[in-house]
């Protein structure tokens, strides 16, 4: 077992949640089986305490700021991250974080959605760093989530075999 990304996790002092739950009737990870792509299912912006981050990105109307969005988001990449902890078992086991995706709820006069997901892109540059963690991505504005989260994400993941 290795533990380069682990290792690197405690260095740069960030402490991963516990690897939520899904909150209804689906798998956090899926797998073809044969294949080395890992579908992670939307991730919550849950901290390390279990609250949920919750509201509409909204800065002019009193919702949340950008920096909050970037925040939520950051803990949507932490939970992936300790999803895919939980299901590899050793993260050094990611050949290549390929693509995630962001979901913000936001007013329709939102229009930062990209820099809410940096947050999330962020952190996840920050524990895989280049070329591993550098990945493709979308990100998106709604005007709900489930649970009323302010941020969704999900990712696709090479593992090696």
């Amino acid at each position: 077992r290795n533990v380069h990304i682990e290792k690197k996790i405690e260095e740069l002092g960030i402490e991963l949640p516990a690897a939520p739950a899904p909150k209804a009737n689906y798998n956090l990870t899926c797998r073809v089986p044969g294949e080395n792509t890992l579908y992670v299912s939307g991730h919550l912006p849950i901290k390390a305490d279990g609250t949920l981050i919750t509201g509409a990105l909204a800065p002019e109307g009193g919702g949340l700021t950008v920096e909050e969005g970037y925040e939520a988001a950051r803990h949507c990449g932490l939970n992936i991250i300790s999803t895919l902890k939980n299901y590899l078992g050793d993260l050094d086991k990611v050949e290549q974080v390929v693509k995630v995706f962001g979901i913000v709820n936001s007013s329709t006069d939102f229009k930062h959605q990209h820099l809410v997901m940096d947050g999330c892109s962020d952190v996840i540059m920050e524990v895989f760093d280049k070329p591993i963690g550098y990945h493709a991505r979308s990100a998106i504005g709604v005007n709900t989530l489930p649970l009323d989260a302010s941020v969704e994400v999900e990712a696709i993941i090479k593992i090696k075999s």
